[in-house]
């Protein structure tokens, strides 16, 4: 059974940076079914061998609840971000949830940095090539998309899934 939740958080991550980088979405089927499996897995190993307490899940998805909320109220964040954060917690507990918060973001400001110097040489090359309404239309195009950090997240878990010692703080 201890083999389950691994190889859940596993297939989460996975599918949900698929998803991210492709459509920018975290499908909410996809969180609810690592949610009920996650909690038969979790109860199941508590009722088998007393491990695992239930009360570090809860913890862990209320904080990964509670800190991402206020970056979604203000637009800054999706919503599947943050219940992929709060569905992280419950799965690996709240010790995980600081490191994969630390690499997501680490990496999130990678990729912004990229985004800024790429946009600009794209601004300086096609200044002589292209007109203003294209670049403008091109560059606006861009942000909508806007930043994957379900798959930055999703990275910072297979991490932390794979060093387990990056959660014991």
């Amino acid at each position: 059974m201890s083999t389950l939740l691994p190889a859940l958080v596993a297939s989460l991550c996975v599918m949900s940076a698929i998803s991210d980088i492709r459509a920018r979405r975290v499908p909410n089927a996809l969180l609810l079914a690592a949610l009920v499996l996650g909690a038969f897995a979790l109860c199941m190993q508590w009722w088998l061998d007393h491990t695992g307490a239930p009360w570090s899940s809860l913890l862990g998805f209320l904080i990964g609840l509670l800190v991402f909320f206020p970056f979604y109220t203000i637009h800054r964040m999706g919503a599947g971000d943050v219940k992929l954060f709060a569905t992280l917690g419950f799965l690996m507990g709240a010790k995980a949830l600081l490191p994969i918060w630390i690499i997501a973001s680490l990496l999130a400001g990678m990729h912004v940095v990229y985004v800024l110097l790429s946009n600009h040489q794209f601004r300086h090359v096609a200044r002589g090539v292209l007109d203003v309404e294209v670049i403008n239309a091109v560059t606006s195009e861009k942000k909508r998309r806007g930043t994957p950090y379900a798959a930055f997240l999703s990275t910072g878990a297979l991490a932390t899934l794979l060093y387990p010692t990056l959660a014991h703080w």
